[in-house]
């Protein structure tokens, strides 16, 4: 069965009057920080450190730090499954857009940078923990990430992205609490200086089967590495400038939502385990809610189980055996 989905791609700015709509994963990063009383101040807030810390990376040039400013869009792609005009939010990512103050031009940045998913919901908070229960050891299924993978694959090679986006994406997330990452002699003027670890964390095997690689770099001032994952080359397919765009908004994000890492006190060492239960580290002026995010985790899980997995569910089980690019 070579059945092709349609791919609907639809955006919308991220700034201080965005509001999140109603397909939107209420765990994403931006849509978090745009509900409850403080919404505008902590989105004010957000993007000020954003534009700040880009100005910290892009010092040449740029003598009061204030040459460049980010605009932040937010891509939502829709699948319709049946090719019936229902269609299911299936990925959510950000686009960043570079202003030169200067030359008044705007130019494209990376798109990708934070990730949400429904599907990777119901894998982790569902899939994830129904095959664990009961057992004394924690293991994945041997599918785990496969059908998700797939169609992360089969929207790349989309005429809807290809369309969209000119370059492919780089999504920047934290890196995994569980594993111990050690420092390298590589260092690159943007990315910072590269560690690496022994063995790949389960988002990193996730991201793997999306067709994704990954790379771990602290950039700059920077106090924890990052996990860049990439289908391309990471230093090479990228200007200085788009890599900065990545840096400084999901620095930014990771400093309000994982402050005990990269909002320490101290930077990492040559050996390195990051550790939620850090006390040294700083605040942002920004609120948030972690544990609603953890428990929406589920709840989204099981929208998705009802909406997508059993509507869809011999449908997509057909697809994924037969799927090959």
């Amino acid at each position: 069965m070579n059945k092709k989905f349609d791919f609907v791609v639809k955006s919308i700015s991220f700034d201080e009057n965005y509001q999140p709509s109603d397909s939107t994963r209420l765990t994403t990063n931006f849509a978090n920080l745009a509900r409850g009383e403080h919404r505008q101040e902590n989105l004010r807030n957000t993007l000020r450190m954003i534009n700040n810390r880009f100005n910290d990376l892009a010092n040449w040039d740029n003598p009061k730090g204030d040459r460049y400013s980010v605009e932040l869009e937010i891509v939502s792609i829709d699948m319709d499954v049946e090719g019936k005009g229902n269609s299911f939010p299936i990925i959510e990512i950000l686009k960043t857009n570079i202003i030169d103050r200067i030359s008044g031009s705007k130019a494209e940045g990376i798109v990708g940078n934070n990730f949400s998913s429904y599907v990777r919901d119901y894998d982790f908070s569902i899939l994830l923990a129904e095959h664990n229960k009961n057992k004394n050891s924690f293991s994945m299924p041997d599918d785990f990430g496969e059908l998700h993978g797939k169609l992360f694959k089969c929207f790349l090679n989309s005429d809807a992205y290809k369309n969209n986006f000119k370059k492919l994406p780089v999504i920047c997330l934290s890196v995994s609490s569980s594993k111990v990452y050690r420092r390298t002699g590589n260092q690159h003027p943007i990315l910072g200086v590269e560690y690496e670890q022994n063995e790949f964390s389960s988002t990193d095997q996730y991201f793997e089967k999306m067709g994704l690689r990954v790379r771990y770099f602290m950039p700059p001032n920077s106090v924890a590495p990052f996990a860049f994952y990439f289908s391309g080359d990471l230093l090479n397919d990228y200007t200085n400038l788009e890599l900065i765009s990545t840096i400084s908004t999901m620095e930014t994000f990771q400093k309000i939502y994982r402050p005990e890492i990269y909002n320490a006190n101290s930077e990492a060492g040559s050996s390195f385990q990051p550790s939620l239960n850090n006390q040294d580290f700083s605040l942002t002026r920004i609120v948030y809610d972690r544990e609603e995010r953890s428990r929406l985790a589920t709840e989204q899980g099981k929208f998705t189980e009802e909406y997508f997995i059993k509507p869809y569910k011999a449908l997509l089980e057909q697809w994924s055996a037969n799927y090959a690019l």
